[in-house]
């Protein structure tokens, strides 16, 4: 299991479902993991669960935040020697509401993180990888590529990503950047819970069937199911691919 032996990995987002299901297949395939996340007590909670497979460097920093993107990104070369590998992947929700009641406030701060922070990701890691190469694989949503009623500013979020995406990849092929996006249907961690219970507040249980209802293949999603798209997306197998949008959705997208 050695597909990213001694590569050099940055997961944001990297306490939550997706992002620390992917530290562990990154672990076992030999690549040494950098995490950054908001919460510097989930992020030891994470490294703890994790270090059965290995040692992961922890860095507490908001991703909207130039200046913590700066920071991480140095001290990740700084640990680990460089970056060859990003996985640009927090990401908040926001409220559950009816565009024409979404507050501006709500809005702006999903923008934040989900555009403002993805920018700022492939702004300062891109320059880190100039001259060596990488791979960057950004978070999207099945909610880039269609409506999601109730959640207008993260759809407008996901799709931002797609443009960030392509663009980047037009912009990095001549590095030897590669950048792809992934669109995972619902998948089941805590951010499916808060648009459940957002949905629903009197029965979030039943607010996931529904959703659930809108999967050809019956399920939510696991974060394993995405991460082992991220995994082959960073991997040299997919050394030719890159502005491509890859789904993870159980046919919901079909």
């Amino acid at each position: 299991m050695t597909r990213l032996k001694n590569k050099r990995a940055i997961i944001t987002g990297g306490a939550g479902g997706i992002g620390s299901e992917t530290a562990k297949l990154f672990l076992q395939e030999g690549a040494h993991v950098a995490l950054v996340d908001l919460d510097q007590v989930a992020l030891d909670e994470a490294a703890e669960w994790l270090s059965e497979y290995g040692k992961v460097v922890t860095i507490a920093a908001d991703v909207s935040d130039e200046a913590d993107v700066e920071r991480y990104v140095q001290e990740v070369k700084n640990e680990l020697g460089g970056i060859d590998v990003f996985f640009n992947n927090a990401g908040i929700e926001g409220t559950v509401a009816p565009l024409t009641e979404q507050k501006v406030e709500d809005f702006d701060k999903v923008m934040a993180v989900n555009v403002r922070g993805m920018f700022l990701g492939l702004k300062h890691v891109m320059k880190a990888m100039e001259g060596a190469g990488g791979s960057i694989i950004n978070t999207s949503s099945v909610a880039g590529l269609s409506a999601g009623p109730g959640l207008a500013p993260y759809v407008a979020s996901k799709h931002a990503v797609v443009g960030l995406t392509r663009n980047a990849s037009a912009e990095g092929a001549g590095q030897g950047i590669r950048v792809n996006s992934v669109h995972p249907a619902p998948v089941n961690t805590r951010m499916m819970r808060s648009i459940e219970k957002g949905s629903n507040p009197q029965n979030a249980e039943a607010a996931k069937e529904e959703y659930e209802s809108h999967v050809p293949l019956g399920r939510y999603g696991e974060p394993e199911d995405v991460a082992r798209l991220v995994l082959f997306l960073a991997s040299d197998e997919a050394s030719f691919i890159t502005g491509a949008q890859y789904v993870v959705d159980g046919g919901m997208t079909t």
